[in-house]
């Protein structure tokens, strides 16, 4: 669920309107829900309440400062992929004993930045890490915990850009592996290897494959204890579904039925780090019909957001529900859905300004009739919108607003032209 709905045909986010917001802010603009934001958050922490559980809420997906104090606020941890994300962690407030430093490609730097800020966790992602972290942490005088990303080689329903859990990816150990690890650095006395990480990849629809990666990885945890060493805590990463459509991916609850009765039963620990369900669904990015033109026998829809704004469609071929911000009663959706059924819709690409024909947001969709100077709505934004967005064809990055109740900031101004070339005087 989320707090962006029609009312009387025209969009809120909660109690604005976000056609006030296009007027005092301009468009494209991110907006994000305070309320969604947390309550999806929430529902994790609920979940999972039956065992010792650590949500560290995954930067990369969303990285605003404004979104990571309310996050940690309500008592969320981090999970970080640099020395940036770090930076942000630690502006935004966030306790620094529940940030997990995850990556395949660590620099010396960014390690003893983390060491000498004291993070709970490194996901360690090969041998050479692991020889690194040693060394920089007897250089620094640190001593810090260590969790092995293992790879279980489970495959599942996801975009071959975003899968990660598969041999042969540049992530983690295989599982024969493991034991080797432990063996070589398990009983060091400056890293605690006392953790396993494993992370299937992102766009999960289905409780099975992590059911299926802690049922393949609990016997080497076992294993591993049988043999002396101590693991405490299972990390199963992030990548758990979001409901670009509605309601098609598992709740919270959904998975942590599935999981926790395995990981009590095994007397582990467990650290989560969702990010897209948590935060895809608390965004839309709303953007204003500039052109409406024919081609052939197409329909564009042209918009002044582009895929330097929003790349995941024309990445990874992603869906976002798309729809105008005011409509007639008729057209108020009762789902998102790609498959919405309304008599007088008309079919068209949604497109943006970039000189590239990859600069789209659908293809052949269906949306109630729109005219230049119309408001869009591209849904379940909040994820991998912002952070991923870039200043192709010198555009300047879109504002980003934080609504809460019916009251809305800006927490991110729009960047100016002079912005563009600040660096570079």
């Amino acid at each position: 669920m989320d707090s962006f709905i029609y009312k009387n045909g025209r969009l809120f986010a909660e109690g604005v309107d976000v056609a006030e917001i296009a007027e005092q802010v301009g468009t494209p603009v991110y907006i994000y829900s305070k309320s969604t934001l947390l309550d999806h958050f929430r529902k994790i922490q609920s979940a999972y309440a039956g065992i010792d559980t650590t949500v560290c809420y995954s930067i990369k997906a969303c990285g605003n400062i404004n979104i990571l104090r309310a996050l940690a606020g309500a008592g969320s941890g981090f999970d970080i992929v640099s020395g940036g994300e770090l930076y942000r962690a630690q502006q935004a407030g966030a306790d620094v004993r529940k940030v997990v430093f995850a990556g395949v490609g660590k620099t010396d730097k960014e390690v003893l930045e983390a060491l000498s800020a004291g993070i709970g966790y490194f996901n360690i992602e090969s041998e050479a890490e692991m020889e690194n972290l040693v060394r920089l942490a007897q250089r620094a005088g640190k001593k810090t915990r260590a969790a092995l990303r293992v790879n279980p080689d489970i495959k599942y329903d996801s975009h071959k850009n975003i899968t990660t859990g598969v041999k042969e990816t540049k992530f983690g150990v295989d599982i024969e592996r493991a034991l080797r690890v432990f063996e070589q650095y398990g009983h060091n006395s400056t890293v605690d290897l006392c953790a396993i990480h494993v992370h299937l990849g992102s766009g999960g629809k289905t409780i099975d494959p992590y059911v299926n990666s802690v049922k393949k990885v609990l016997p080497l945890v076992e294993e591993l204890r049988a043999k002396g060493f101590r693991v405490e805590t299972l990390d199963l990463g992030g990548g758990y579904g979001a409901d670009y459509e509605s309601d098609t991916v598992p709740s919270a609850a959904d998975y942590a039925a599935g999981l926790v009765p395995l990981l009590k039963a095994a007397k582990l620990k467990l650290i989560l780090e969702p990010g897209k369900s948590i935060i895809a669904n608390a965004g839309v990015l709303l953007t204003r019909t500039i052109y409406k033109k024919t081609g052939g026998q197409k329909t564009f829809v042209i918009v002044d957001a582009g895929m330097n704004d929003l790349i995941r469609p024309c990445l990874y071929e992603a869906f976002h529900f798309i729809w105008p911000a005011q409509v007639e009663r008729q057209f108020v959706p009762q789902k998102r859905t790609k498959d919405v059924e309304m008599e007088g819709l008309e079919v068209a690409d949604v497109v943006g300004p970039i000189c590239e024909s990859t600069d789209y947001f659908a293809k052949d969709r269906a949306l109630p009739p729109v005219q230049r100077g119309d408001l869009v709505a591209i849904f379940t934004a909040g994820a991998y919108g912002f952070t991923m967005a870039g200043n192709y064809n010198a555009r300047p990055l879109a504002a980003e607003v934080l609504v809460d109740g019916d009251r809305f900031s800006v927490i991110r101004r729009r960047q100016s032209y002079e912005d563009l070339v600040a660096l570079e005087r």
